[in-house]
């Protein structure tokens, strides 16, 4: 379906009406500046598609980490990892990645600070010290590189005022949720100051582990940032931070979706927390990083900025993928991963003219070995001195992988009147990867030693195999802005980007001799059309896109049990072609009387074109089969708040939301029972403020209609003797209480 034809769906046509009805609001909306071209802007100068959060936004919705996003976020996937507590999944406009395992790289850049995340694990960043998150939708290769071709989220943190500051946050709330929050800053001198936060983020679970009582879905992380920041003249500016996150959350356990073959009296628990799983709860999360930033103005045109930064973190969890009491389909993991980046940056701005270049260099190692133990067993004649020992039968995946990148980029604006800009933008990276894996069918005692425990006898290896390859590509984007007035401005745009090839990590060689070869690149060519508007004298805010996406060379994965049910293997293909198209809106208003409106509405169209796929009778594209993966064709929200003014005791601000998901796929391959119905959530808040911003308290509840909605899933049919068809699902319906007092 092209671009021109597409129907508007009614919810959308609906918000068209309204928004032109609006004439009643009576006060100016505060303009939000944003870095998305690595520059400060208006976010409505920007011929881009964001959607912008500030500190107060997401205090006074009590959004308290960065999934709760996509509800207001048109056409974006934002969860909690199935079978994790930290670990993101994020999708925009189709793109993204669902896997985590190392070697697989993201569709959806996240950045702290311009400070790229490679790895997904502890990317479910929880809100705190944040001055602004800002979502990207689309392509943004030319300035973010590789890895962004959905788009790009970027959390940005509180700069130091210089001035002696202390904050406390205090939330209660469902499930004995406890969290505090300690932030802070200290100037030493005039030029130097120190500033920092700390945070404790505490529940139970929202069900339990009910074969040892365990809590299930609960949250236990120790969370930190500090902050050095001396301002050496109005021209020179130096900047040293360091962040640290600790989860010892409990591992997670899943519904099962399908009665058990081998526990057939353990009935799926009527609640959906619940579960049989009988592995070992333990799980770490650790991530950390520092980072060093010079800002340079050489003169008033002409910039230098460099960013240094070093990230690692280690992962050690469990997934039982069958959910009973039975000792089989244990998936011990481990994951390891260390990342240096350093980006230059020359920037020049005129009345006319306005560049952002630079140099990224990034280094990284992902490395990782999972276990899956279908059983213990007791077996002497397996061993060569008839020894009587109780094993496992195991298959061990392992594995790691180096990743080399530069880049250089330029994008450049130029203005050639006060109605026309038109924007050149490009990048050319060069990828080199060494990748080494290795799988093999082992009885062991315990675990594999790969995860600490010993090998008592191997009984095949299908991988072991190591092998590099590079890539290299050219990004490029092109746009033209006009500006119809002051208040409305019309853009058009074309951007390309990539995200990077690999190796499959659970590649199994004897069943498929090419994955020794890896899998190349993906690349997407977007097209887009987009308005925004600041209406009666900037009371209405309104923004709409419409894109064309072009989707190549998709690195589609297909996993399938072995024939005799001991293992599953695992094929990255580049054997897909889509096209994805859609639309979006956002409006903002001031409707008088102290009342505001906020809606937001996405559509996507997305559809495999080709995937080609071998069979014993050759090449078979199976494109009708298939559909996109945590991809909702509708997306919407909306919000009526209502400021109260209080006289001097301060006012109160009152929110009333709801955010709707139309049906979406989980796996792209197959209609299984963990595809998720469509589903809407009601979210309330209520927050007062007194007179001298000392004070304010927060009274949030979310999903007050205790919907119960699956974000997540695995879907294995005969492993290890199970149909193991297993659902994970957001939060319950929650109420939280939060006092904050800054002095």
């Amino acid at each position: 379906m092209k671009l021109s034809h597409i129907t508007y769906p009614l919810p959308l046509a609906s918000v068209l009406v309204l928004s032109s009805t609006l004439v009643h609001a009576q006060g100016p909306m505060e303009e939000m500046i944003v870095t998305a071209q690595k520059r400060e802007q208006s976010l409505q100068d920007v011929p881009v598609a964001i959607t912008a959060f500030n500190a107060d936004a997401l205090k006074d919705q009590g959004i308290s980490d960065i999934t709760e996003l996509q509800k207001s976020s048109p056409n974006t996937t934002l969860q909690t990892s199935r079978g994790t507590n930290s670990t993101i999944t994020a999708y925009i406009r189709g793109v993204g990645q669902a896997d985590p395992l190392w070697g697989f790289e993201p569709g959806v850049g996240l950045y702290v600070d311009d400070v790229y995340y490679a790895r997904p694990q502890a990317g479910v960043l929880d809100v705190y010290d944040v001055d602004r998150i800002e979502v990207l939708r689309g392509p943004q290769g030319t300035l973010y590189g590789k890895n962004t071709i959905g788009g790009a989220i970027k959390y940005v943190t509180k700069r130091l005022t210089g001035e002696p500051e202390f904050s406390v946050n205090a939330t209660v709330g469902s499930y004995n949720q406890r969290d505090i929050v300690l932030s802070g800053e200290l100037p030493i001198t005039e030029q130097l100051a120190v500033g920092g936060s700390i945070a404790s983020l505490q529940r139970d679970g929202f069900g339990e582990f009910l074969l040892n009582g365990d809590d299930n879905y609960n949250k236990d992380i120790m969370a930190g940032r500090i902050s050095v920041e001396f301002t050496a003249s109005d021209a020179l500016w130096f900047r040293f931070a360091a962040d640290m996150t600790q989860d010892d959350s409990n591992a997670k356990g899943g519904h099962r979706l399908l009665p058990s073959v081998l526990v057939p009296t353990e009935v799926a628990p009527s609640d959906v927390y619940d579960t049989w799983a009988d592995m070992d709860t333990d799980n770490e999360v650790e991530s950390s990083g520092a980072s060093f930033t010079v800002n340079w103005d050489v003169n008033d045109a002409l910039a230098f900025k460099s960013i240094t930064a070093y990230r690692e973190g280690e992962t050690t969890t469990n997934i039982d993928f069958d959910n009973t009491s039975f000792s089989s389909l244990h998936v011990p993991a481990i994951y390891e991963d260390d990342q240096f980046t350093q980006e230059f940056q020359l920037n020049y701005d005129s009345d006319k003219f306005h560049l952002v270049s630079g140099i990224y260099y990034y280094e990284g190692t992902a490395s990782g070995a999972f276990d899956v133990l279908l059983g213990a067993f007791d077996n002497p004649d397996l061993l060569a001195d008839g020894s009587n020992v109780v094993g496992n039968f195991n298959a061990v995946t392992a594995g790691d992988v180096d990743t080399t990148s530069l880049a250089v980029y330029a994008h450049a604006t130029y203005d050639f009147n006060e109605k026309v800009s038109a924007t050149l933008g490009a990048r050319y990276t060069k990828d080199d990867k060494d990748a080494s894996v290795y799988k093999a069918l082992l009885y062991v005692d315990g675990t594999s030693s790969w995860l600490g425990g010993t090998d008592l006898l191997t009984l095949g290896v299908n991988t072991d195999y190591s092998n590099d390859d590079s890539w290299s590509e050219f990004s490029p984007r092109v746009s033209v802005d006009y500006r119809f007035t002051d208040e409305v401005m019309a853009y058009a745009s074309f951007s390309h980007g990539f995200k990077s090839g690999g190796f499959d990590m659970r590649g199994d060689a004897a069943a498929n001799p090419e994955t020794v070869n890896g899998y190349d690149p993906e690349t997407v060519d977007t097209f887009e059309v987009g308005v925004k508007t600041e209406l009666f004298d900037n009371r209405l805010r309104l923004n709409a896109a419409l894109f064309h996406t072009d989707y190549d060379d998709l690195q589609v994965t297909v996993q399938s049990a072995t024939p005799d049910g001991t293992n599953f293997v695992s094929a990255v293909l580049n054997a897909g072609k889509a096209e994805v198209q859609g639309a979006e809106l956002e409006l903002m208003a001031d409707l008088g009387a102290g009342f505001g409106l906020q809606a937001a509405f996405g559509y996507t169209d997305a559809d495999f074109t080709e995937v080609i796929t071998q069979t014993a009778d050759g090449p078979v594209d199976v494109s009708d089969d298939w559909e996109f993966e945590f991809t909702p064709e509708l997306s919407g929200f909306i919000a009526l708040n209502y400021n109260m003014s209080l006289a001097s005791s301060g006012d109160l601000n009152w929110i009333l939301s709801a955010s709707h998901k139309s049906e979406t796929r989980i796996f792209p391959q197959v209609e299984s029972l963990v595809d998720e119905d469509a589903y809407t959530l009601v979210d309330a808040s209520v927050v007062w403020r007194d007179g001298s911003d000392h004070w304010s308290v927060g009274l949030h509840g979310k999903n007050l209609t205790d919907k119960e909605y699956r974000v997540g899933g695995y879907n294995f049919y005969g492993l290890g003797l199970e149909n193991s068809v297993v659902g994970y699902y957001g939060n319950p319906r929650t109420v939280a209480l939060s006092v904050n007092y800054n002095f």
